[in-house]
C-alpha cells in the first residue's frame, strides 16, 4: 500500500512540475527563400544557417515562396537541410514548385499556408518545355532519396516529377503531381495547414520561442542586383567599351578605369556566389592580353586576335553559370546558351555603339580631358594628311608602328599613313607610293 501511495505522489508531483513550470526557451532562426533558387539564394541560405549555428538555434525555419530555379543550387540547399545539426522547418507560404519542392522535402517539418501548393518538379528549360529523360531520371532519384531520408513516401516524391507514376488516391497517370495544402497534409507530406509561424510553434509544442530573423544587408541586395542578366550585360558593355577606347588612346586613362571597374563589378559578385572561378577569370584576362598583342605587336588581324575574342567570350559566359571545369551538367538546363547570348548581345551592341558614336566620343573635349594623350601640335612637325603631289615616291621614316595605319615623317613633317605591307615597325625606312582620299599609302624599303 505505501508503495502505491508513493508512486501516486511521485506521478502527481511530476505532472504538476511539467505542467506548471515554464519550459526552457527554444531558439528559432528564421530566414526566407522568396525568389528564384539560384546562386544568390544559396549564398543567403548558407549564410543564414551559419548564423543559426553561431546562435546555437534549436530550429532553422525557412519561409518559402518560390517557383523553382537551378537544380544544382537547390541540391546544395537540400544537402544543407539534410545534414543540419538542428531541427529544420519549411513554411510553404504560397508556392514550393519544382526545385522548391525538393528543398521542402529535405526539411524535418513542412507546414503550408492556406491556399499554398507544392509539387510540379519536372525539369524544364527556360521556355517551360520538359527536358529529356536523363534530366528527369536524375531529379526523380534526388526526390526519392530526399523523401526516404525524412521518412516520407518516396513514390509520392517521384510522382512530383514523373507523370507516369500512378497514385489512385492523388492523381491519374499522365499528370505531374501537385498538392494543395490540405492534400499534402492528408498524404503525410506536410504536418499541418497554418496561417502564421505562431501556429507552427504551437503545433510543435514550442513555448517561449526566441526568434532570430536573418536581416538582408546592402551587400545581399547589391550582389543580387549586379548578377541580374540585364545588369551583367551592361557591365560587359563597359568592359568591352573601356578596352576599345583604351586601345584607341593608349595610356592609363579614363577608359581603362571604366573597364577595370566594370570587370570588378561583373566578376566579384559571381566569385562571391561561387559561380566565377579563378580559371574563368584567368581565361578572360588571357583574352585581353591576346587582343593587346594583336593590336600593338602582331600585324593584321589573325589567329591571335580571334583567339583573344574567343577567350574573352568564354571567360565571361562561363563565369555566369555553375560548372565543374567545363562540366555543365550541374547547371540549370539552357543556362549555357543563355550566358553566351547575354555576352554576345552585349558585345554586338557595344560594337554598334562604338561604330556610331565612337569617333565623336574620342574627339569630344570631355573625353580628351579624361584620358591621357599627347597633343599633336604644328610646331612639333605634325600636320594633317592634306596631300601634295611632290610627296609621291619620296622616302621617309615610320615614326610609329603602322599596323597598318600610323604616322610617318617625310622631310621633317609628320603625316598619317597606311602601310601597304600590312605592318611596318617604328624606325623603318618607307617610300610613299600613292595617295587616295587624303590618305598616304607607303611601303617599307628593305635593306
Amino acid at each position: 500500500m505505501p508503495d502505491k501511495l508513493t508512486k501516486s505522489i511521485l506521478l502527481l508531483l511530476f505532472f504538476v512540475l511539467t505542467h506548471t513550470l515554464p519550459l526552457s526557451a527554444q531558439k528559432i532562426y528564421q530566414t526566407s527563400l522568396k525568389d528564384e533558387v539560384g546562386a544568390n539564394a544559396w549564398r543567403v541560405i548558407k549564410k543564414s544557417y551559419q548564423e543559426a549555428q553561431q546562435q546555437k538555434a534549436d530550429y532553422f525555419l525557412m519561409d518559402m515562396n518560390t517557383f523553382g530555379g537551378a537544380v544544382n543550387f537547390a541540391d546544395s540547399i537540400r544537402s544543407l537541410l539534410l545534414d543540419a545539426d538542428m531541427k529544420t522547418i519549411v513554411f510553404v507560404n504560397n508556392n514550393a514548385a519544382s526545385a522548391g519542392t525538393l528543398i521542402a522535402l529535405a526539411a524535418d517539418y513542412i507546414f503550408m499556408h492556406h491556399g499554398s501548393s507544392l509539387g510540379a518538379a519536372s525539369v524544364v528549360n527556360e521556355k517551360g518545355e520538359v527536358l529529356p529523360e536523363k534530366y528527369q531520371s536524375y531529379m526523380r532519384g534526388l526526390m526519392r532519396a530526399t523523401a526516404q531520408a525524412k521518412g516520407r513516401d518516396p513514390k509520392i516524391a517521384e510522382a512530383f516529377v514523373d507523370p507516369r507514376v500512378v497514385l489512385p488516391d492523388h492523381k491519374e497517370e499522365g499528370q505531374v503531381l501537385t498538392f494543395t495544402a490540405t492534400e499534402a497534409v492528408n498524404a503525410g507530406i506536410a504536418r499541418a495547414v497554418v496561417k502564421s509561424t505562431a501556429e507552427i510553434y504551437q503545433s510543435l509544442g514550442i513555448q517561449d520561442a526566441q526568434v532570430q530573423q536573418y536581416q538582408w544587408t546592402w551587400v545581399d541586395y547589391l550582389v543580387g542586383f549586379l548578377t541580374l542578366p540585364l545588369v551583367s550585360g551592361i557591365l560587359i558593355m563597359g568592359i568591352i567599351g573601356g578596352i576599345y577606347f583604351e586601345l584607341q588612346t593608349p595610356g592609363v586613362g579614363f577608359a581603362l578605369v571604366v573597364a577595370l571597374i566594370s570587370a570588378s563589378l561583373f566578376f566579384a559578385p559571381l566569385y562571391i556566389q561561387g559561380l566565377a572561378d579563378n580559371w574563368e577569370i584567368a581565361l578572360f584576362a588571357i583574352g585581353v592580353i591576346l587582343m593587346a598583342l594583336e593590336v600593338f605587336v602582331i600585324p593584321g588581324f589573325g589567329i591571335v586576335g580571334i583567339l583573344g575574342l574567343v577567350f574573352m567570350l568564354c571567360g565571361l559566359a562561363f563565369s555566369m553559370m555553375a560548372n565543374d571545369f567545363l562540366d555543365f551538367k550541374i547547371s540549370k538546363p539552357g543556362m549555357l546558351i543563355n550566358s553566351f547570348m547575354v555576352v554576345i548581345a552585349a558585345m554586338v551592341l557595344t560594337i554598334i555603339l562604338m561604330v556610331i558614336f565612337g569617333r565623336n566620343i574620342l574627339r569630344s573635349a570631355t573625353f580628351k580631358r579624361l584620358v591621357l594623350q599627347d597633343e599633336q601640335r604644328a610646331e612639333t612637325g605634325y600636320v594633317s594628311s592634306v596631300l601634295k603631289a611632290d610627296l609621291l615616291h619620296k622616302q621617309g621614316i615610320a615614326k610609329t608602328v603602322l599596323r597598318p595605319s600610323g604616322k610617318i615623317e617625310v622631310d621633317g613633317v609628320w603625316y598619317d599613313a597606311v602601310a601597304l605591307d600590312g605592318f611596318i615597325d617604328a624606325g623603318e625606312i618607307i617610300v610613299v607610293e600613292k595617295h587616295e582620299n587624303y590618305n598616304l599609302f607607303v611601303r617599307k624599303i628593305n635593306a
